[in-house]
């Protein structure tokens, strides 16, 4: 197999990237509160420690990656599936630095969105959060999310079913 052009690559790369929003939305909604609720419940909890059941959703979501990048570099693979498995494997990281450390703050920091669209994904990451059952959530995508407002109505369209009690303060 010969060499691809690396501007060929790069598009291929950030074409990947911007996919796999779409990937990540279909399976946090279908997979994730579906059948593999069983792993993702715990993310809809508060957390006990540091890890939870649903951190297994970064490896499972890494095999493809790391396939698709020893495939190409190693096994004889079209060069193409190298720069696939760098754009899941870019997407993975964009979306562990939002999720995991700006959202749920699993890693200090002292960012606090301050643009429109950061305050949008986070607002609406925790709306989806606002739900602890596997139905009833809203805003499954995490780059691209809904106005807040939107999700508000919807949740309460839908009778707030689900929505976690507000807690008492002692």
């Amino acid at each position: 197999m010969g060499a691809m052009h690396v501007l060929t690559g790069i598009l291929i790369f950030l074409a990947t990237v911007a996919a796999m929003e779409g990937v990540a939305y279909g399976a946090h909604r279908w997979i994730m509160h579906g059948p593999g609720w069983f792993l993702h419940k715990s993310h809809h909890r508060p957390r006990t420690g540091f890890w939870e059941a649903n951190d297994l959703y970064f490896v499972i979501f890494a095999a493809p990656s790391i396939s698709l990048l020893v495939g190409g570099t190693y096994l004889g693979w079209h060069p193409a599936t190298i720069w696939i498995g760098a754009g899941i494997a870019a997407y993975g990281a964009i979306y562990l630095g939002f999720h995991d450390i700006i959202v749920h703050r699993r890693v200090p920091s002292r960012y606090l969105p301050k643009s429109r669209y950061m305050k949008r994904i986070v607002s609406a990451h925790r709306l989806h959060h606002a739900v602890e059952t596997k139905e009833g959530t809203v805003s499954f995508g995490f780059l691209i999310a809904p106005k807040p407002e939107e999700l508000k109505a919807e949740l309460k369209r839908r009778g707030n079913a689900g929505v976690r009690a507000p807690r008492e303060m002692a």
